[in-house]
């Protein structure tokens, strides 16, 4: 491993992880050793090829994991990819719940890893769906019928903060919680802000 490509922002979060320490300092080694540049992005280490992002390395209760930002269009040969939820689009992880698993899956992880900066190299992009093949929650047409206003305004909304709110409302298992949802933020969505803003 160069030590030139070694961010110190990195340096500082090994430092400080409580959990999963040897496991991330095994991750980098490895990713580090396919040539990546180092990042520090989203509080978590990030590796980056020509300024594009190839993988990150986080970590969770249960296991840590390394994120393939366009894991989606990998080939996955020994079906290890792993989809955190059915809402995410172009990511996968490759979990890890112990350094030995990590150790014996080193030469599995750095093909992983190359393929990864292959399809970055190559230009594919992972087809995002549309937000018209969301399914808007029948609670938010209903107050689009009853507030046409409120329908305008939630369309003059960037795709990603329609997404959000339409995946927020949906989550909701009962009519009722997802009819408090809409209306907790119809204000909001008047205004024109985000989910999140």
């Amino acid at each position: 491993m160069t030590t030139s490509r070694m961010n110190p922002k990195v340096d500082e979060f090994l430092g400080k992880a409580k959990k999963w320490k040897e496991e991330y300092e095994k991750l980098r080694d490895i990713v580090l050793g396919c040539g990546l540049t180092e990042e520090y992005k989203w509080m978590h280490p990030c590796y980056t090829h020509e300024n594009k992002n190839i993988v990150l390395i986080h970590g969770f209760k249960d296991y840590c994991a390394l994120l393939f930002h366009k894991g989606a269009l990998l080939k996955d040969a020994h079906g290890i990819l792993i989809q955190q939820t059915e809402n995410v689009q172009a990511a996968r992880q490759i979990r890890f719940t112990n350094i030995q698993e990590i150790v014996e899956m080193e030469t599995i992880i750095k093909a992983y890893v190359n393929e990864a900066i292959e399809v970055e190299k190559s230009g594919l992009e992972v087809e995002l769906k549309k937000n018209t093949e969301y399914t808007i929650p029948e609670e938010l047409q209903n107050k689009f019928d009853e507030i046409p206003a409120l329908k305008d305004a939630f369309e003059a909304l960037t795709p990603g903060r329609q997404r959000a709110y339409i995946l927020h409302f949906s989550e909701a298992k009962q009519s009722k919680t997802r009819t408090a949802r809409v209306e907790k933020y119809m204000q909001q969505i008047l205004i024109g802000k985000g989910l999140n803003d």
